[in-house]
């Protein structure tokens, strides 16, 4: 419970997409500090006790929900809606998933993988995968954002510029994020926690994790933002810096190529040094392992490299 919250919207009051023409699920004055109740991403699919055929099952139609939206008072085109992330209250579940079809190497990984999460929800202690993993724990919101001017149902999958499924795994707590208002009221919506995630989420999902999170909304009067920014108050990576990193590179002249290269290649490394199978693998890589463009001015090829915590084996 949020003692400090002059709201809850709970996880009923939730929708599968962005619409200026949504219902508020509740009118706020700026400076208003809200729980929401957000559900996981699968939409309580995917809980405690599920199978691989829960993931053969998934209703698409029922994935990310976003809880809301909040109508803020006084907001208008131009401005940008201030959001102070407070807290997350986890629920010591979550999973991850390779679902067909989906992820940066969907094309190699076509069959359907599944790995159930339990965490100390007080503690956050790392969480056990596989032969002597443990990975880190970060929660944050991966879909986050406000209803875009362009009239009708828009999908919650890709981000836009006013925000939504961007899956920075930085938008936690004490985080500051400014997203740019479109419409009146700005109908903010939040959903798609997470326990854990790489840079990059590879494999299309991270630790998801049913989650309440408390954030206070202001307004930035005629900021006129072309798209979202975030301010951090202080370092981003220290869960997982301890043990230092192994590293490998993707060099090329196309960036995505150079991308899935650098994965793939972390793929290789785990499975020969630590005894994952491929799958597993690349799973692991999408909730801790962080993709970074290390260069793209020496003309013709760019370097991706992708970082793997060596954290998770100590």
């Amino acid at each position: 419970m949020c003692v400090a919250c002059d709201y809850t919207i709970h996880r009923a009051k939730h929708n599968f997409g962005w619409n200026r023409d949504f219902a508020p699920a509740l009118v706020a004055k700026p400076g208003a500090t809200i729980q929401f109740e957000c559900m996981d991403s699968s939409g309580g699919q995917i809980g405690a006790n599920a199978t691989l055929q829960d993931v053969i099952d998934l209703d698409f139609s029922k994935v990310n929900p976003v809880t809301g939206p909040v109508y803020v008072e006084g907001a208008e085109p131009g401005d940008a809606l201030k959001i102070t992330i407070r807290e997350f209250t986890p629920s010591g579940v979550g999973w991850t998933a390779n679902i067909p079809g989906f992820g940066l190497l969907a094309d190699q990984f076509a069959e359907p993988a599944l790995h159930v999460w339990k965490y100390d929800p007080a503690s956050m202690a790392p969480s056990l995968f596989g032969p002597g993993g443990k990975v880190p724990l970060k929660p944050f919101a991966g879909t986050i954002g406000v209803a875009p001017a362009e009239p009708g149902l828009h999908s919650v999958v890709p981000p836009r510029r006013v925000g939504g499924n961007m899956d920075i795994r930085d938008l936690t707590s004490g985080v500051t994020l400014y997203l740019p208002v479109e419409v009146e009221g700005a109908l903010f919506s939040i959903g798609d926690t997470h326990a854990a995630q790489g840079d990059g989420e590879v494999c299309g999902t991270a630790i998801e994790s049913q989650m309440n999170v408390a954030a206070t909304l202001e307004l930035v009067k005629g900021a006129n933002l072309a798209s979202p920014r975030f301010t951090t108050p202080g370092p981003v990576s220290r869960h997982l810096d301890g043990a230092g990193y192994e590293a490998t590179t993707g060099i090329g002249p196309d960036l995505m190529v150079a991308t899935r290269e650098a994965v793939m290649r972390m793929i290789d490394l785990l499975t020969a040094e630590h005894g994952y199978s491929a799958v597993d693998a690349y799973m692991l890589c999408s909730v801790c392992g962080d993709l970074r463009i290390s260069e793209v001015v020496d003309l013709p090829n760019w370097v991706v490299s992708f970082y793997f915590p060596r954290i998770v084996f100590s």
